[in-house]
Parts: C-alpha cells; structure tokens; sequence
C-alpha cells in the first residue's frame, strides 16, 4: 500500500493500492483502487473530466461533498460521481474509513 499526502489538496496521509488498472479489463474501467482515510484526513474537494467514478463504502464514516451537497456517509454507501461533477470526502470521525473506488471512462 502506498501512503499520499493531500490527495487532490486534502489533509494528512491517506493510503492506496491499486487493485486492478485499465490493462486489466476489456471495458471502460479504469481502475479499482483500495483506499483508507485514517481519522481527520481527506480527500480535497476537485473536479473531474470525462469519467465517472463510485466510492464504496466498506467501514467508517465520513461527509462527502458531491457537486456542492453535503451528507453523511457510512458503511454500505455507494456514492457516484458523475462526468464532469466535483467531489471530496473528510473523515471527521475517529475511525478509519475504507473504501473501493472505481473509474470507468465515459
């Protein structure tokens, strides 16, 4: 697992493996990548292109702020982010969150 310090702008250090890149599918997708936001990091609020992306929520909890709307997300959430939408999620809890984040190219 690799360790990023402020993803897209965000706070402290969040940690990622990729799971499976865009040589690995005959499809759209792009990649899969295992993430963990330890408590009081984040991913910065940015804004995509052409691709849309799913965060799956596999434990804790957190804000995400999609397309400028704030909610509460927790273990089970599936949140999309579509073409051209903007995104970003805190982990204000004390908890690590852990989640699958998906890209498919439109």
């Amino acid at each position: 697992m690799t360790e990023e310090n402020n993803c897209h702008n965000g706070k402290g250090i969040v940690r990622n493996s990729l799971v499976l890149n865009d040589d690995d599918f005959e499809t759209n997708l792009r990649f899969i990548r295992y993430m963990e936001l330890p408590p009081k990091t984040s991913i910065g609020y940015h804004e995509h292109g052409d691709d849309e992306e799913l965060y799956i929520i596999l434990e804790g909890q957190g804000v995400m702020n999609v397309d400028g709307e704030q909610k509460e997300v927790t273990m089970g959430d599936i949140i999309t982010n579509k073409p051209f939408g903007s995104h970003g999620l805190i982990n204000n809890s004390d908890n690590v969150i852990k989640m699958l984040v998906l890209e498919v190219y439109k």
